[in-house]
């Protein structure tokens, strides 16, 4: 038995896994202290299955913790010591402005102010040689300011200290002998990689969460083990692989998107067992909606991405991470995201959201504005007294109070009209998201599958599906707790990342060699905390490009020992790359590389048990309920189902409402809807010529 648990912004999920069943449980996150939620929902969920702690064998847990307190700016109070000249660099950035334009610009701020910034005379040059060695004498000057100042975290980030960590490690040996009770981040530790900008702000993001996440884990690894759950706990990371908890500690920036992050890993699944090879994952929880392409059954990867935008899709408004994570565009529109009306009288939706407490107006439990949820409601497609599985009962007044307060009342709309316009912008906004993310990916959205997740998800997939121009939606089992189910999919696994810059006509493979064993035995270290005699699943990648350009693209390489043989192949998959971003090569430019990726993870034994059905049978439905429909904006008697009810081979013709304990299916009249084998819902799209 195993137990997954995602901790989002309104729901706590929880799912054990028992041979091939899966128990789930939704309870409300308690923000202030979240593991209490999660020990309260899984004795619950334990309880009532009459399950004894003693019988689960492996917890997998994810968390938005270190990104809200990133977001919040919730963090530890940190300091930053960096190299004599290079001081103002997480002020100056790129140089640049995300939005030229706007003379009101408002920027991202550091999370170390300049007055906690400080400085010592060293330097490394970009070939690792130490031209000015680390002045010793200077250290006792920095504890005495970081006593003074009651700092919790250091960040420590010099100079070219990927290519030589030797000063960054003299200066951190010393303060955890001076300072017991702070914690240290070196940058060739977090990011071992070229551009320092990104380094020094992966840093400063790992050391200002590293005390709340280090003693946050400890606590819930102390109080699981109080309970009588005596199995290890493994962590999921935003790269889509499980780590342990010292892992998760010392560098828990690799968690800040962890629980998109199981999503993406279970869509992934599911586009291997159905075999697709274009799939849109759509995730739609409580606070935020996430996206990501699924590219030939593999979901898209990056090494960069940024958190705490302060403009949605304009890269450059947050601060950048260079971390191993999945691609994907995350915004703020959940079952939770606020509804109003702007100074232009248009209603807007999110980005922040009620959370889970007080929650939606619906919630009754001290909410007041208008949300997702409260105008499903209205609309009809929850059931009041189904909601969470019945642990929720909502209130349609409340609900249609809130809307009519805020909404209604400085547009003169009625409640149910109001209502469907809060549900059709926050479909345009997430199907513009996925359309524009798509694009920016080089892909197109109408030629593939969409698979939806989450608890809001279902509400709203039939409608940006058609807004996208895609044919057909999967609904998998469990769909409300996907990312959970996610985790308990991930492989144990690790991915290390570092810059060594050379010239591919002056290739250095002995050197190339020697720095890729090492990054094997750094990752094989950590995995191998978990598991033991295990087969592993190698890639490598190699970050590339013409020599004199500003940024590179990721090009796979062998697993094998590398030779001057090798050298032809890298070339031409570095072409072959190059040339499906941009359509052309530059035959005669210098090729170059800046930094290798080697990713290890235990193999996956699991096979694939889908068997497609040859035949359907048309189904009728029991009751009929009131549904706005967003056409005619009147209420029309849809058929309603019970997802317990359905069976394999079963199909339901046009419009309908699909019901289940944690979410609800809205399918409109466009789609048919299949049972698969495996019981996931298929809608497929109706031609009407």
């Amino acid at each position: 038995m195993r137990l997954a648990i995602d901790i989002g912004g309104t729901f706590t999920d929880i799912v054990l896994e028992n041979k091939n069943d899966l128990i789930t449980k939704k309870v409300l996150t308690s923000i202030s202290q979240p593991e209490q939620a999660v020990i309260a929902g899984i004795t619950e969920l334990l309880e009532e299955n009459k399950i004894m702690s003693s019988e689960i064998k492996m917890i997998i847990h994810g968390t938005t913790l270190a990104t809200n307190a990133v977001i919040e700016r919730k963090g530890a109070k940190t300091c930053f010591i960096t190299t004599e000249g290079f001081r103002d660099v997480l002020d100056i950035g790129y140089e640049s402005r995300f939005d030229q334009y706007d003379i009101l610009i408002e920027k991202t701020m550091s999370l170390v102010p300049r007055k906690h910034r400080y400085v010592v005379e060293e330097r490394t040059d970009v070939n690792g040689s130490i031209i000015k060695p680390i002045n010793i004498d200077v250290f006792e000057d920095l504890v005495d300011k970081i006593k003074g100042e009651n700092f919790q975290s250091v960040g420590i980030g010099f100079l070219h200290s990927y290519a030589n960590p030797k000063n960054e490690n003299i200066l951190k040996d010393f303060l955890i002998e001076k300072l017991p009770g702070v914690e240290v981040s070196i940058s060739s530790d977090v990011c071992p990689e070229i551009r320092e900008y990104e380094r020094f702000t992966t840093t400063v993001v790992n050391a200002y969460i590293k005390p709340l996440m280090a003693n946050y884990l400890k606590k819930l690894d102390s109080e699981l083990k109080g309970k009588g759950f005596n199995c290890s706990l493994l962590l999921m990371t935003s790269g889509g692989t499980l780590t342990n908890i010292e892992s998760a500690c010392n560098n828990p920036v690799r968690l800040v998107e962890s629980g998109p992050a199981g999503g993406a890993i279970l869509a992934t699944s599911i586009a291997d067992d159905l075999n697709l090879n274009k799939v849109i994952s759509f995730d739609m929880g409580g606070t935020t909606a996430k996206i990501t392409i699924i590219e030939n059954k593999k979901a898209i990867k990056a090494r960069e991405f940024e958190v705490d935008r302060k403009a949605r899709f304009k890269k450059g408004s947050g601060l950048p991470l260079r971390i191993p994570v999945i691609e994907m565009v995350e915004i703020g529109a959940g079952g939770g995201s606020i509804a109003r009306v702007n100074k232009l009288e248009q209603i807007i939706t999110g980005p922040d959201s009620a959370g889970s407490f007080p929650g939606p107006a619906c919630y009754n439990n001290g909410g007041v504005k208008p949300t997702i949820t409260d105008a499903d409601l209205v609309i009809g497609k929850i059931n009041p007294n189904n909601f969470a599985g019945g642990k929720i009962k909502l209130s349609k007044d409340l609900a249609t109070k809130a809307i009519k307060k805020d909404i209604c009342d400085f547009i003169k709309l009625d409640t149910e009209t109001a209502a469907l316009a809060i549900s059709e912008i926050v479909d345009e906004t997430m199907s513009n998201a996925a359309r524009v993310h798509t694009v920016e990916q080089g892909h197109e959205t109408s030629n593939r599958t969409l698979i939806a997740f989450g608890g809001a998800a279902p509400l709203h997939i039939a409608r940006v599906a058609e807004k996208l121009r895609v044919n057909t939606i999967i609904i998998p089992t469990n769909a409300s707790v996907g990312s959970a189910v996610g985790f308990l999919k991930a492989p144990v696994g690790y991915e290390v990342v570092k810059s060594l810059r050379m010239l591919l006509n002056l290739f250095q493979a002995k050197k190339v060699n020697e720095l890729l064993k090492n990054m094997r035995d750094e990752a094989e270290a950590i995995i191998q905390n978990n598991s033991k005699s295990v087969s592993f699943v190698e890639e490598r990648f190699a970050f590339m490009r013409y020599a004199g350009q500003g940024h590179e693209i990721k090009v796979p390489i062998d697993n094998s020992v590398l030779s001057d043989k090798h050298l032809i192949k890298i070339k031409l998959a570095f072409e072959e790359q190059y040339k499906k971003l941009y359509s052309r090569i530059l035959p005669n430019a210098d090729i170059e590389i800046l930094t290798w990726s080697l990713s290890l993870s235990i193999a996956n034994e699991n096979k694939n048990t889908f068997e497609e059905l040859d035949t359907f049978k048309r189904i009728k439905p029991k009751d009929l309920v009131d549904f706005v429909d967003y056409e005619s904006n009147k209420k029309v008697k849809t058929p309603y189902f019970e997802r317990t009810d359905l069976n394999p081979g079963d199909l339901i013709e046009g419009q309908c409402i699909i019901s289940e304990d944690q979410t609800t299916v809205i399918v409109s009249k466009n789609f048919n809807t299949k049972v698969l084998s495996n019981n996931f819902l298929q809608m497929e799209y109706i031609n009407h010529d």
